[in-house]
Parts: C-alpha cells; sequence; structure tokens
C-alpha cells in the first residue's frame, strides 16, 4: 500500500450470495461427515441391541440424502445468481481477460514474474477452481449420488431415468468411487480455500473473511473516488 492511501469500504457479497455462500457451506460439512460414515463406519450403537433399534446408519443415510437435495438446490440457487446477481456473482471464462487472469494470478502464487491485478471480487484463479469443483465436481457428485439413490428402484420412473451411467462406468462400484473421490476433491478444494480466504485476510487486511458476514471488504484507495471501477488493479 502506497504512502497516502487509505481503506475503501466496497461492498462486495450480496445478501443472496452470503445466504447460498452458508447453505452451500453447511450441506457440504454435512454431506462429507455423513458421505465419510456411510463409506466406514466409525462408530455404531453404545448398546447391545438389534441394529433395527439403533438405526444409526439408517440415520446418516437419510441425513446424507437430504443435504444432497439441499446441496442441488444451493447450485441451482448460485447458478440463478449467476445471471441476476451483481459484477461480483458473475464469471466468463470465454473472456481472453479471464484467462490471462488466470496466467498472471497463477504466476503470482509461484513466486514468478508477474502482472497480477488485485481484484475486489474473486481474482480469476480462484473463479477457474469453483467452475472446476463446485462446477464440475458437483455435478459429478449429484449424478453420481442420485444413481446411488435410486439404483435399487430399477423399475421406477427415477431408478431408469439413472442406469443409463452403468453404460458409461461399468458398473455401480465403479460410479461409487468416482461418487467418494469427487467428494474427495471438493473437501480438498474447500480446505483450498479456507487457506487462501485465510491469507488473502491476513496479507491484504481488506477483511475477505468478515465479507462472507457483512458483504462488505475493505480496499486500498489512493485518494480516488468512489466512481473509481469496482475491479482494479494496485
Amino acid at each position: 500500500m502506497g504512502t497516502g492511501s487509505t481503506k475503501k469500504r466496497v461492498f462486495v457479497w450480496e445478501r443472496s450470495l452470503r445466504i447460498f455462500h452458508w447453505v452451500n457451506a453447511l450441506s457440504i460439512t454435512i454431506l462429507l461427515i455423513t458421505g465419510f460414515y456411510i463409506s466406514s463406519p466409525f462408530f455404531g450403537a453404545r448398546i447391545p441391541e438389534e441394529a433395527y433399534y439403533s438405526f444409526v446408519m439408517g440415520w446418516a443415510r437419510y441425513i446424507h440424502f437430504f443435504f444432497g437435495f439441499v446441496f442441488i438446490a444451493s447450485l441451482i440457487f448460485r447458478f440463478y445468481l449467476f445471471l441476476v446477481g451483481n459484477q461480483y456473482a458473475k464469471s466468463n471464462p470465454l473472456k481472453a481477460s479471464f484467462w490471462t487472469g488466470v496466467l498472471e494470478t497463477g504466476k503470482h502464487y509461484l513466486f514468478m514474474k508477474n502482472n497480477k491485478k488485485h481484484y475486489v471480487g474473486h481474482n480469476p484463479l480462484a473463479e477457474l477452481s469453483y467452475w472446476i469443483f463446485m462446477g464440475l465436481g458437483g455435478l459429478i457428485v449429484i449424478a453420481t449420488g442420485l444413481f446411488l439413490l435410486f439404483e435399487p428402484q430399477p423399475g421406477t420412473l427415477l431408478g431408469s431415468s439413472v442406469a443409463w451411467m452403468t453404460n458409461i462406468f461399468g458398473n455401480s462400484a465403479n460410479i461409487r468411487g468416482l461418487h467418494f473421490f469427487s467428494a474427495v476433491a471438493i473437501l480438498v478444494f474447500v480446505m483450498t480455500h479456507h487457506y487462501f480466504v485465510l491469507r488473502e485476510t491476513w496479507l491484504e487486511r481488506n477483511k475477505t473473511l468478515s465479507s462472507m458476514f457483512t458483504g462488505y471488504k475493505e480496499m486500498d484507495d489512493p485518494g480516488g473516488s468512489d466512481d473509481e471501477p469496482k475491479r482494479k488493479a494496485n
């Protein structure tokens, strides 16, 4: 930050986007916990009784299925915000400037000479990671999850609607494995996301962490006016 510069409070995240973020975060957290339990139960009933009465795995599955649909709804809502939200809710990977930003931001994090800009919203590399892990990864985990849910009902409309997946992946075991590893990839993304949020908050002093509660970030303003572009280089 240059001499004489001040911090400028900028409204970035709309309330609807913040609600999406926390609903999505809650659903992912519960899905990961229950999903890992379903994959490999790490506790059971505290008293020796019939599994029917304890129903620990049954409740884990019910909760997993419920929040699976919450996750689906949250991604549909996020796509809606992509269409109608403010400029910080949108991303356009079809623009050449997007990929230039990805390259320069990547070089910055690799400590290479670069022309990285500081963005008020997400930088292009972060946006790309959302497209890959929450977009593509989310679609894979949803599709495979729906297959695993409706596979035991082959004679129903929902069961037949997902049966085509065995023609691509071979059998349900392969689809289950793809579901698991897609979830692990999302977990890695979430952990990386947390690191960069804390890093940005600490190094830039721009209140990135609190902005997902308040909607506001603080950016360097070297004597500029409120009419400056909201996405600018420092």
